[in-house]
């Protein structure tokens, strides 16, 4: 039996603005997300503009201690999905929660991680390599971190099909709920890849 599915819930973390209703304002004004890039240096680069996230806090949505355990990739995945529940109004509740699934696509995953560590073994050896590396970068934990903050015991899976990873996973998470596989799906993409190597 093929089922009915609806979007209840739109979370945004964008270049435009932090939150739904931000980016929205800020795309029907024509606002352009598109800027000189702050993250570092870009003298020696031949592209120096980039549509980096302005002004998020990830202490907003994430504790103090739990910050430096997520690339920037997850954070914003984890702040957007806190949008697109609080507007659904969705209820995780224990009866719920195995009926619902994430499904969070990247490009990339936490390539600013991945750079800052390669740097470290180089300046200091293998010890200099951070406890947090790998589940701070794969591509993943964006949806894991999600799961674990909504109580979503569901399908939790992720898609890394390049500049379509989003659009994949909304898509797969629609076939989950069609099928009656879960009752509901947070799902979407997030990427944090403006970095010198990339």
């Amino acid at each position: 039996m093929k089922r009915r599915v609806v979007i209840t819930g739109i979370g945004l973390v964008s270049a435009v603005g932090i939150g739904t209703e931000e980016t929205w304002k800020a795309l029907i004004s024509g606002k352009s997300g598109m800027g000189p890039i702050t993250r570092f240096d870009t003298t020696q680069f031949p592209v120096r503009i980039a549509a980096e996230v302005k002004g998020f806090d990830p202490l907003k949505w994430i504790e103090k201690k739990d910050v430096k355990k997520m690339d920037p990739f997850i954070q914003y995945a984890v702040a957007a999905a806190d949008f697109a529940m609080k507007c659904s109004g969705l209820e995780i509740t224990s009866d719920l929660a195995p009926r619902v699934g994430v499904h969070i696509g990247s490009g990339i995953g936490g390539f600013s991680t991945i750079e800052r560590e390669h740097t470290e073994l180089l300046k200091g050896g293998p010890r200099r390599i951070s406890p947090f590396f790998i589940p701070s970068s794969i591509v993943n934990l964006a949806a894991g971190q999600v799961s674990i903050r909504f109580k979503a015991k569901g399908p939790n899976t992720s898609t890394c099909t390049a500049c379509s990873s989003g659009s994949h996973a909304v898509g797969d998470s629609f076939r989950f709920i069609a099928r009656g596989e879960t009752d509901a799906m947070i799902c979407g993409g997030s990427e944090a890849a403006i970095t010198p190597l990339r």
